[in-house]
């Protein structure tokens, strides 16, 4: 049986590490900046942070989290935190640009963003928010329920290669997002036909493992904190993990795709974003906030239980990841049929 850690620092994949070097090189931007910025600002009111999925998601637990401490060491006046699920984050976002310049208004910010830039699925007027920091590393998982007859991730291999339409493959919220290709990656680099997948969206991953365990589907790709309850209480299956190596705690005897024969490690990551047009000193002041709740014990607990991996970035490093994971995700995106030009391509194949 391999080694288990209680959740140590994964190493980046090596394919990855060259596309994120010049983000890590940007994360010193912060001390002078914040210094000189965060105290000519600071809010008062109020603030709205919105999510773009269903509540109980992992977005969401990560956000009600975020926003409590930041109330409980006094860093903002209080919070409204509003769910706003839909395709691409539109709705959240729509919120996000309601009041340009006024950073009343934070987003939970994740690798989707940049998948659907990528995708061409945001309106020009929606991709304008303020980057403010990464807060951790997340991990795609492919789960089953326990009675499946898939037992591993070579079993779903052999029966997608030749059927690549036989298993109803749950994810949330949106085609061509982290989750979607947290599992669509891993399949095509073990030879199977991702094209003819059959993907299911749903409003969060809430509904998506309810739906799994109810029968309603037969396989899910989620992020960690989704399976927790599930996973604890036996009713589910992880096949793989897509980190460096296996994590601690309740994943302990879940697999990675690594000691599986394929060379994945997913890239996800949640962080916050800002209003469009805010001010150095806004930015800053969030950045300082946000920081100072990353470094508390409750929050270092709180990512530990979810098997995230800590990962504090400034603005310019989380805007380098976000470019840095467009390019990457291109291809994958176009094979995957949703790139902007690909229902022209789809139509003329008709």
């Amino acid at each position: 049986m391999p080694t288990t850690k209680h959740f140590p620092p994964p190493r980046l994949a090596l394919s990855r590490r060259a596309a994120l070097a010049a983000a890590l090189a940007c994360s010193a931007w912060l001390p002078a900046q914040a210094q000189t910025g965060a105290g000519s600002w600071k809010p008062s009111k109020s603030t709205e942070f919105l999510v773009p999925s269903g509540a109980g998601a992992a977005l969401d637990v990560a956000a009600r989290k975020l926003t409590e401490l930041l109330a409980r060491e006094k860093l903002a006046p209080g919070f409204i935190v509003s769910n706003k699920s839909s395709a691409h984050g539109i709705v959240a976002l729509e919120g996000l640009h309601r009041h340009p310049g006024d950073a009343h208004t934070l987003m939970t910010l994740s690798t989707s963003y940049g998948n659907s830039q990528a995708q061409n699925a945001l309106p020009a007027h929606l991709q304008k928010g303020t980057p403010v920091a990464t807060l951790f590393r997340e991990f795609v998982t492919v789960v089953v329920r326990a009675d499946s007859p898939l037992r591993n991730t070579q079993d779903l291999i052999a029966q997608l290669k030749q059927d690549p339409g036989k298993y109803s493959i749950g994810i949330a919220t949106t085609l061509g997002n982290h989750i979607h290709l947290g599992v669509a990656q891993p399949l095509k680099q073990a030879g199977v036909d991702i094209k003819g997948l059959r993907i299911v969206p749903y409003k969060s991953s809430v509904e998506s493992m309810t739906a799994l365990v109810g029968g309603h589907l037969d396989v899910v790709s989620a992020t960690t904190p989704n399976l927790l309850p599930y996973l604890q209480s036996g009713r589910v299956r992880v096949l793989a993990i897509a980190a460096e190596q296996r994590l601690g705690g309740a994943f302990a005897q879940s697999p990675t795709w690594k000691e599986q024969g394929i060379d994945y490690v997913s890239d996800s990551f949640q962080g916050v974003m800002t209003v469009p047009g805010a001010s150095p000193a806004q930015t800053a002041y969030w950045v300082d906030a946000l920081r100072k709740v990353s470094e508390t014990r409750e929050w270092k607990d709180f990512v530990a239980l979810n098997q995230w991996e800590p990962w504090f970035q400034g603005p310019q490093a989380t805007q380098q990841l976000l470019q840095a994971q467009l390019k990457t995700n291109q291809a994958l995106l176009g094979e995957l049929g949703l790139l902007p030009d690909a229902p022209q391509k789809l139509a003329k194949s008709r």
